[in-house]
């Protein structure tokens, strides 16, 4: 079972600036930016991406009309690229209607004019012609005046035409951020069961969280969950446990009963996550001893897992918030576990992370194990759980926070570093932060987060900054 992707397409709105009072005055002027544009498409063009492309817009009335387009394309971002001189009516207009974001391109052809050519011209037309063929730095004051006094936040690369590695970083970190805000606005988030009792920081606001990201929520019912699960045949269920064997490290002492009763309920999940289109999963429920929804809910834990690796991330805890985090880290191709405190090694200047339930077993340091547990810590029943740590190497965490009704983001980045780990069946890891063990946390807790957060490998704090400017979202850094 894998995550599909989204049915619609990144749109990624293009057009090129220009003044026409330039054309008849310098020849061959208007052709070359439109050169500049083209090249800019290029640059965008990438694997499910459309880049919709209207060249070089040069008068107001034009402006108008590639309003009007962009808005019928229905587009997720624009990038404008600044080719010259242009006056800021020719913009205002294409942004206004279009009503998404902007990213503004002030890139001029070479990195320096070479000025003994130039001077070498010998024809003041010809050599104005050729620095207006440059200037694209001159309207970028005057365009963000005009969008900030229209309230149009605006956005900036600022380089080289081609050959800026700069350049070339900043524009795919805008398209990977509109990418992870197009797929939060098309993603269907399950919600199963109710709060851990008494958490009061993981209880969320669902409306802010569809105001801020654009999900769906979709309420499951684990009266549902069981009727998949009692449908199953053993033919359905067998192909389920072989991947188990398959892909976990399963300790001895792991009764082949509980393997078996996890693999039904991973095939149930499986079954009840395509038949809600699930992009993402928040869980929680107790029940009563002996009950059916008992057997369920403490048999959820490997298929859960699965789940989280294969694209759907499940947060356990009915912590809403945190699953936002980890579908945010898993659009950006760097998982997303589930993880809290465990504890600080002040010895070695890290700190623990971990935790019960399910883990993005995708980016484990080696496989994953699965082992026995008499109790899970409280909660209900008995079962087997995984053991992982998140792979070595540089981390991101990232918290999605409510306060007064606002979301926010808290970004930090880290190292997941080797050592000796709780050996407990639960996820858990060791990071290192620049700032040191006592600083981050304190720099953390400070921001007031849930007592859960998301883990992801890499550093990714550049483009969540860049989500959420373009969600409109404070973001905050500690390290």
């Amino acid at each position: 079972m894998t995550q599909k992707d989204s049915r619609r397409p990144l749109k990624v709105g293009l057009f090129g600036i220009g003044l026409d009072a330039y054309w008849p005055q310098f020849e061959g002027l208007e052709e070359r930016l439109r050169g500049y544009v083209e090249i800019v498409a290029g640059k965008l063009a990438r694997p499910g991406v459309e880049v919709v492309n209207l060249g070089l817009i040069d008068t107001p009335q034009r402006a108008v009309e590639a309003g009007h387009e962009f808005r019928a394309a229905d587009v997720d971002v624009i990038f404008l690229h600044v080719t010259t001189y242009a006056l800021s009516s020719t913009v205002l207009p294409v942004l206004r209607r279009a009503g998404v974001p902007v990213v503004v391109l002030n890139l001029q052809p070479e990195r320096a004019i070479d000025y003994a050519a130039f001077n070498a011209l010998g024809n003041r037309r010809k050599m104005t012609g050729e620095w207006l063929a440059h200037c694209a730095a001159c309207p970028v004051p005057e365009l963000l005046n005009v969008l900030g006094r229209a309230g149009i936040a605006a956005h900036q690369v600022t380089g080289v035409l081609e050959g800026d590695a700069h350049v070339d970083a900043e524009i795919e970190d805008w398209i990977e951020a509109a990418r992870v805000a197009h797929v939060m606005a098309h993603n269907r988030l399950g919600v199963m069961g109710h709060y851990y009792g008494g958490m009061l920081d993981i209880y969320s606001d669902l409306t802010a969280q569809c105001a801020a990201f654009g999900t769906v929520i979709d309420f499951v019912e684990m009266d549902e969950l069981a009727a998949i699960r009692g449908r199953l045949t053993e033919d359905e269920i067998a192909p389920v446990l072989a991947r188990i064997e398959t892909e976990f490290d399963i300790e001895e002492g792991c009764d082949p009963a509980e393997l078996h009763r996890a693999a039904r309920t991973a095939a149930a999940l499986f079954r009840m996550v395509e038949d809600h289109d699930l992009g993402s999963l928040a869980y929680y429920y107790v029940s009563v001893p002996g009950h059916a929804h008992e057997d369920i809910i403490s048999s959820v834990i490997l298929g859960c897992s699965m789940l989280t690796a294969a694209g759907v991330p499940v947060a356990g805890e009915y912590e809403i918030k945190n699953a936002q985090a980890m579908k945010i880290l898993d659009s950006l191709g760097v998982g997303g576990s589930f993880t809290e405190y465990y504890a600080i090694d002040y010895d070695d200047d890290v700190v623990l992370m971990g935790h019960d339930g399910p883990g993005h077993t995708a980016i484990a340091e080696g496989r994953t194990r699965v082992r026995p547990l008499e109790v899970y810590h409280g909660k209900v029943g008995r079962g087997v759980s995984v053991e992982m740590s998140v792979r070595h190497g540089p981390v991101t965490l990232l918290s999605v926070v409510e306060k007064a009704g606002k979301v926010s983001l808290l970004v930090a980045e880290g190292e997941s570093v080797p050592g000796p780990i709780l050996e407990i069946g639960n996820t858990n890891s060791r990071y290192r932060f620049a700032a040191g063990a006592r600083a981050f946390t304190e720099g953390w807790n400070a921001h007031g987060p849930a007592h859960h957060c998301a883990v992801g490998v890499g550093h990714v704090a550049g483009r969540i900054a860049k989500l959420g400017r373009l969600l409109d979202l404070d973001v905050v850094r500690v390290c």
